[in-house]
């Protein structure tokens, strides 16, 4: 087959990806996961009447609340992208089985690759939706939250007879702490450690006949991968990184490799502090999951390729 009719295939490829995509998307809607939304909605209501006692300074106050603002949102969305990227991929493929699905596209015929890449589209589809509505609802209680912070410190300040110039560096630190585009930046780093850990969940089930241990491994890896960067540091800062070892050097990268470093993606600290998140740091992320999403397509490929079904 010569380079044109490669390039030919390509949008039937996508066509069929997209398809299934959208199939696998309208599928787990009806499972009404989006019930979750509800309670995320809760908790940002509720925020949004918290206070805190004022026994500090107004800047200390108005950030504070603000920052709990964040933490809340943040934590709902890694809590509701981590359950559902685990759970609806590990579920996909044995429910495609049992409903004899599978069968039926695959003797269209379509690409196992399609199929894999479609199905795991539509999980990500679902998350990429489901965090787009709460950022929604997080930017707009935090801007309506911070406007009344901003008024009721400027107010307290001026009372106390700050310096304007005082009173500009409270406002601008108020401001820091609301919608920023460093927010957003975070919000795209709950959704690439999601794409992450959704694809190396699709990895585990193609080898896998339950979908419970699918689940399990999961999030065990998903932990796990929270402290390899210390368990590689500690192991080549050993005997065997001293001595500038190759072979340890090499399973280092293995370990990586296989292992996603999910502590590369905790940035949420930081934002919720005010910090500014570099536009640089937000690229590094987005290659590194996108090498970690392809990496585990093909390698969910290379094993479902071997399966007869």
């Amino acid at each position: 087959m010569n380079l044109i009719s490669i390039i030919q295939l390509i949008p039937a490829h996508f066509g069929r990806t997209a398809v299934i995509a959208h199939h696998t998307f309208t599928q787990l809607v009806r499972m009404k996961v989006f019930y979750f939304l509800a309670f995320f909605a809760v908790i940002l209501i509720a925020s949004n009447f918290f206070n805190l006692p004022q026994h500090e300074g107004p800047e200390s106050v108005g950030t504070h609340v603000l920052s709990k603002i964040k933490e809340w949102s943040l934590a709902a969305m890694t809590l509701f992208s981590l359950v559902i990227s685990i759970v609806a991929t590990s579920l996909l493929l044995p429910k495609d089985v049992e409903d004899r699905t599978l069968y039926t596209i695959l003797a269209k015929p379509v690409p196992r690759i399609d199929y894999l890449a479609g199905k795991l589209l539509g999980v990500l589809l679902l998350v990429f939706v489901s965090l787009a509505i709460m950022d929604v609802l997080m930017v707009g209680v935090l801007q309506l939250r911070t406007n009344i912070v901003l008024e009721e410190q400027t107010a307290l300040a001026l009372k106390r007879g700050w310096p304007a110039q005082d009173i500009v560096v409270l406002k601008a630190e108020i401001l820091g702490h609301g919608p920023t585009y460093s927010l957003q930046g975070a919000v795209i780093a709950v959704f690439l450690r999601a794409a992450v850990i959704a694809s190396l969940a699709l990895l585990l089930s193609t080898f896998s006949t339950s979908t419970l241990f699918t689940t399990i491994v999961s999030f065990l890896i998903f932990f796990m991968g929270h402290f390899q960067a210390d368990a590689r540091e500690m192991y080549l800062g050993g005997e065997m990184g001293t001595s500038n070892s190759w072979i340890a050097q090499m399973l280092s990268l293995l370990v990586a490799l296989i292992l996603p470093d999910f502590q590369l993606f905790n940035i949420i600290d930081e934002v919720i502090q005010g910090r500014i998140m570099p536009l640089w740091v937000l690229g590094k992320l987005t290659l590194l999951g996108l090498f970690y999403f392809i990496f585990y397509l093909f390698a969910s490929w290379f094993i479902f390729a071997e399966k007869e079904f």
